[in-house]
């Protein structure tokens, strides 16, 4: 007797029960951003799980820009569920992976929208929107657009409150805001919270703040307060952290605060001469340029120069460096430790 099929009354295992079925063809966007404005929580929650599916493609993602559902998106945001305002996030830090995504940010006011969740009780949904934040700091158009939108300072002082990995993503965007604009988180007290950060025990904040510094370093007003809030001697003991990129960040904010007078005295009289110049064969090419270029600006000063003229064997040996960036920075050191008056 032949076997015949038989139809099963359970779910494929690929079927989720939680997610709104999709609608054919080019009405299966239309009728989730109708689930949207749903009154049914359930349908609400349903659309979102289904639309987190479908941004990831950009074409999608575009799509559902161009019918609005970035304006249905912000009002959930303030959706009393928990459940709803964590979807939400998602499907828009998952935009702002696609650069349409970005862009549309921008044009629809979405990181002032997503700020109102900085306070949010629910972790994921404040670890979805910073992450977005974050995503957008990638670019000059999107740091610049959180800059604009006031959140320097808040973002600033939540590094004081937030939960660790949370940190690291604030530590992320603030280092891509600083670089549009660095005055308000100065006037907020920055430099002293991430003078706090570089020694904590996390490599990926320490390593963050160190990035933060160098951003922040860059302005006079940076170097100034670097210099105010006796950073120097933190930033040299980072240069033995393990983590090649702390070590990397440490000596990028060192050759950055170092450009001032009192930088470099403030460098030289830490010890920074001697912590240096083990970096310049460190095995990290990244390493190697900031120490180099670090140590040209402490040469400037003629007590850095005297020191630096018994080391000058070891700046040639980096003229057949493997990187362009670290010979040409070694050629400019060697010139400016053998400078005469």
């Amino acid at each position: 007797m032949a076997l015949l099929p038989r139809i099963s009354s359970k779910l494929p295992p690929d079927i989720d029960p939680t997610k709104a079925p999709i609608a054919f063809g080019r009405r299966a966007l239309p009728k989730l951003n109708e689930e949207l404005e749903d009154p049914e929580l359930l349908t609400r929650q349903r659309a979102l799980m289904a639309l987190c599916d479908l941004v990831h493609d950009p074409e999608n993602a575009y799509q559902a820009i161009s019918l609005g559902f970035l304006e249905n998106l912000k009002k959930l945001l303030l959706d009393e569920d928990s459940t709803v305002r964590r979807k939400t996030t998602e499907v828009l830090y998952i935009m702002a992976t696609h650069s349409v995504g970005r862009t549309a940010f921008l044009e629809h006011g979405v990181i002032p929208a997503l700020a109102q969740l900085l306070n949010d009780p629910v972790d994921i949904c404040r670890w979805n929107m910073h992450y977005a934040f974050k995503l957008m700091s990638e670019l000059p158009t999107g740091a610049t657009g959180i800059v604009e939108s006031a959140l320097v300072p808040s973002l600033v002082r939540k590094l004081t409150t937030e939960k660790e990995e949370i940190q690291e993503m604030i530590l992320e965007t603030l280092t891509g805001c600083l670089q549009v604009e660095a005055f308000e988180a100065l006037a907020t007290g920055a430099v002293r919270i991430l003078k706090e950060k570089l020694n904590h025990p996390s490599v990926e904040i320490r390593s963050r703040a160190a990035q933060a510094l160098m951003a922040i370093s860059v302005p006079l007003e940076g170097k100034n307060m670097i210099f105010e809030e006796d950073v120097f001697p933190d930033l040299i003991m980072l240069l033995e952290d393990e983590d090649a990129e702390v070590r990397a960040n440490a000596a990028g904010a060192l050759m950055f605060a170092a450009v001032t007078t009192q930088g470099k005295y403030a460098a030289i009289n830490n010890d920074g001469i001697d912590c240096l110049l083990p970096l310049i064969n460190d095995s990290s090419s990244k390493v190697r340029l900031y120490s180099i270029k670090a140590l040209t600006m402490l040469a400037e000063a003629p007590e850095g120069r005297r020191t630096l003229l018994f080391h000058v064997p070891e700046f040639q040996e980096r003229l057949t460096d493997p990187s362009e960036a670290v010979r040409r920075a070694a050629e400019i050191a060697i010139e400016v430790i053998e400078w005469k008056p």
